[in-house]
């Protein structure tokens, strides 16, 4: 009864075109042959979210006259292999924001979204953060409860309009509203114009205190250019909680072959340094991520593509290409997909 209430809202929703400016049900549905080992143990499975992540959402805008626009956007994200929400307690857990944005003094959007600061790491990330070639898995809370890693709650957004002559920028203030993890203040300023995209980012986030610090805080440095045969990305990310410390870079490089088709390179070297929250030294547990990929596209919409992963830890770092199964501190890591990717 739920689905059918969820599914008939939606549907209710896009029907509403007439007293809209513009109403859109889209999605994507997006399905992969996997195998993963994790040290010495192996597991195949069909996934979800090859090269994007699975997902049905609604969005429309109302146009208010004099440059003003009101606008909505609900996203839920689903798990394509058992047909299963991606996060048990959030249906839209993907991005649920109301807005207001004028053509010339930029947006205000309120609800939960992306922080400046996953944007400014995963913007240059050749597999766009997605399958076993993700960046994410190398952004680590440093054993805190932060809760803003990718997205946050209770968040308000302040973006700048597209008419600054590349330059652009959002800073967003989210109240943690008595949780631990929660309570974010960050902001990503970048300049965006022909074959260039440069951009930096900070963000603290309050976590029960380490050490005497209770400030997680981030650090990106981002930068894109096409050159036309290839384009090149390149990112570095830096998390820190007291002396611990995590530096992330990634090189990548986007190639067209042919009119449809797309080679993915990337490199990604983590460094950990200083001491844990027990007082141990962090130093040894850094790793190295080689992956590869290919998308051909079929049409504007569906794609085949197929990347393969591979992760070398070293200490007692555990940084795996998938979750599942176990991985053992130390050992390496390995994934291989191939998927189909429909958007509607």
């Amino acid at each position: 009864m739920k689905k059918i209430v969820i599914l008939a809202a939606l549907a209710a929703a896009a029907g509403a075109a007439s007293a809209q400016s513009s109403v859109t049900l889209f999605g994507v549905v997006d399905a992969a042959v996997r195998q993963v080992k994790n040290g010495d143990t192996s597991l195949s499975s069909l996934a979800s979210g090859g090269i994007n992540s699975s997902r049905l959402g609604v969005r429309g805008v109302e146009d208010l006259g004099d440059g003003l626009a009101a606008g909505f956007w609900l996203e839920h994200g689903l798990n394509v292999d058992t047909g299963s929400q991606t996060d048990a307690a959030r249906f839209w857990n993907r991005r649920a924001t109301v807005s207001l944005t004028s053509s010339s003094l930029g947006e205000v959007r309120l609800g939960r979204d992306f922080t400046p600061t996953y944007t400014g790491y995963a913007d240059y990330d050749p597999f766009g953060d997605n399958g076993v070639g993700a960046s994410s898995k190398f952004d680590s809370s440093l054993g805190t409860a932060r809760d803003t890693g990718t997205r946050a709650d209770n968040q308000v957004t302040y973006l700048t309009p597209g008419n600054l002559g590349g330059l652009y920028a959002r800073l967003s203030v989210a109240a943690g509203e008595g949780t631990v993890g929660k309570k974010y203040i960050g902001g990503r300023l970048g300049y965006a114009a022909g074959p260039l995209d440069v951009s930096a980012a900070y963000a603290q986030t309050d976590v029960a205190a380490v050490a005497g610090e209770d400030k997680f805080k981030t650090t990106d440095l981002g930068a894109a250019y096409d050159f036309g045969i290839a384009k090149a990305l390149f990112y570095y990310r830096q998390s820190k909680i007291a002396n611990n410390k995590l530096g992330v870079y990634g090189l990548g490089a986007l190639v067209p072959v042919g009119a449809a088709g797309q080679l993915r390179l990337g490199y990604t070297h983590a460094n950990a340094s200083g001491t844990n929250a027990a007082g141990a030294s962090v130093d040894a547990n850094d790793a190295n991520q080689f992956a590869l990929g290919y998308v051909h596209n079929l049409s504007k919409r569906t794609a085949l593509y197929g990347t393969a992963a591979y992760v070398k830890n070293k200490g007692a770092a555990t940084f795996a290409v998938a979750t599942t199964p176990a991985l053992v501190a130390g050992q390496k890591s390995t994934g291989y997909e191939l998927g189909l990717r429909h958007s509607f």
